[in-house]
């Protein structure tokens, strides 16, 4: 049993639909616990930084549009293979491929309006959470 933290971001699409809840009650019932969260208006230099991989990409500029149009809620869960747990949670980018029952497929409108954001490894997963949270700010 491997018990990690995993990053979580519920996007402007979801918030602006008053979302949060019902996505929350879709992580805790896969077993996921909610152990820090809080709603922000990210800037745009948190944006690009934390979105900085894909700088390069031609999409870059909309997707940092797009995250600093409205509140989003940054998350810290924990669970038991919590990266891959999350990510099979949220289902697949593009909301027409995801599963039944997933994040995306109940609520996503787009491939770029795609509700969640998850960390993709355990190394990133870290990366992320100190980008948005002090230790203290996580309760487990």
């Amino acid at each position: 049993m491997s018990i990690q933290r995993t990053f979580s971001i519920i996007k402007p699409d979801a918030t602006e639909r008053n979302l949060t809840g019902a996505v929350n009650a879709v992580i805790e019932e896969a077993g996921l616990r909610i152990v820090a969260q809080k709603r922000i208006l990210m800037s745009r230099r948190e944006a690009e930084t934390f979105y900085g991989v894909h700088r390069e990409r031609p999409f870059f500029g909309e997707l940092v549009d797009f995250m600093t149009s409205g509140p989003v809620v940054v998350q810290v869960l924990e669970g038991e293979n919590a990266v891959l747990r999350y990510r099979e949670v949220m289902g697949a980018t593009n909301p027409a491929n995801a599963a039944d029952g997933t994040i995306r497929k109940k609520f996503a409108r787009s491939i770029g309006e795609n509700s969640v954001h998850g960390s993709d490894s355990v190394e990133n997963a870290a990366i992320e959470i100190a980008q948005f949270f002090s230790g203290n700010e996580i309760v487990g």
